[in-house]
């Protein structure tokens, strides 16, 4: 398979090795989920690549990972390092088997060592704090309903094993001719990165900007106080930088990091008014207000998802309620375990 044009034409998850700019290449990787695919980008670093993300521990992922890198006159033995996004099983785990059989340095957001620590942990439950954030935003049968098929969500422990090296942010890594700049992004994950190419005028932005779909966020075993409040802080730090080209690990090449970053910030006002609108109309918990919302670009009901979407919606839901708690614009209480939230004060007093 010869290297192609990136052309916005073609599906963005069709297997191929597309140039994005001189010496940098996507190449995406399958996934068993409705996201199809995660993004691989590899850099001409030498007489090798350093890769930004891994994809999954999948047969199907690895041989695809080797069949590009053939293309490109390489191997995996090539690989001189992974510069990993965040802590996500299909942008981490393969990073580690490649290590395991070519010693490959393998690079993590600093962020991400307090989730990492439970990730890795075989006595940690899986999704442990989701479950408890579902019993205590009203939606305890949601997490009845995950927990039957967490074994098909869950990566094995022993997929995971520490990093070589924890990335501050505003710190530089060189690859070749490149020097990328790590920047904090947190919100997606706490640890999450995105890299800047300055050069090239390219953004490497993982999970925290994707061109179709709005990132869940908070999604890791240990989520800070309001990962949205992190989530915004995030997009309103990244538009201060130069409009970039946009290298998203899910979805197309996009031409602007600002329009993106515009539109995330819009879609989150909108969905705040909305989330308030529903509290003010006497929904009392996250669960009773994801209820009334419509979820995905398809506008689907929540009944119409399947528990692990639920649950994310459910979380979702809450970390906005926090926000508007901390704007005062809600006031919550709590009784039997339960958040429930009520309209704030006309004055626009709140409390936490």
């Amino acid at each position: 398979m010869p290297v192609l044009r990136d052309d916005p034409s073609v599906r963005w998850y069709e297997p191929g090795v597309y140039a994005v700019v001189p010496g940098v290449y996507r190449i995406p990787l399958p996934l068993h989920d409705e996201l199809r695919a995660v993004n691989v980008y590899a850099i001409e670093d030498g007489d090798g690549f350093t890769l930004i993300d891994s994809g999954q521990v999948l047969t199907e992922a690895r041989q695809r990972l080797e069949g590009s890198l053939a293309e490109l006159g390489a191997g995996l033995g090539d690989v001189r390092q992974f510069l990993v996004t965040h802590v996500h099983r299909d942008h981490y785990t393969q990073a580690v088997a490649v290590r395991r059989d070519f010693g490959t340095k393998v690079s993590l957001g600093a962020g991400e060592q307090a989730s990492f620590k439970l990730i890795s942990d075989p006595a940690a439950p899986a999704y442990h704090q989701q479950l408890m954030d579902l019993r205590r935003n009203g939606a305890s049968q949601v997490a009845d309903e995950v927990l039957a098929v967490l074994a098909d969500e869950t990566v094995p422990h022993y997929a995971w094993e520490p990093p070589d090296a924890w990335i501050e942010s505003r710190t530089f890594h060189v690859a070749g001719r490149h020097r990328l700049e790590a920047r904090a992004t947190p919100g997606r994950t706490q640890g999450h990165l995105v890299y800047v190419e300055p050069d090239d005028g390219v953004l490497f932005a993982g999970d925290h900007l994707l061109p179709h779909i709005t990132p869940s966020i908070g999604l890791e075993p240990a989520p800070g106080a309001s990962p949205l409040a992190d989530y915004l802080r995030s997009l309103r730090d990244v538009r201060t930088l130069p409009d970039f080209r946009l290298l998203p690990a899910h979805g197309p090449v996009a031409a602007s990091s600002h329009a993106r970053i515009d539109e995330l910030l819009d879609h989150h006002d909108t969905r705040l008014r909305a989330v308030e609108t529903a509290v003010e109309r006497g929904a009392r918990t996250a669960f009773d207000v994801s209820q009334v919302l419509v979820w995905t670009r398809r506008e689907r009901t929540f009944a119409s998802l399947p528990p692990y979407h639920q649950m994310l919606a459910v979380i979702e839901t809450a970390y906005h309620l926090y926000l508007l708690v901390s704007q005062g614009r809600l006031v919550p209480r709590e009784a039997d375990g339960v958040t429930y939230y009520a309209p704030g004060r006309p004055d626009g007093a709140g409390q936490l």
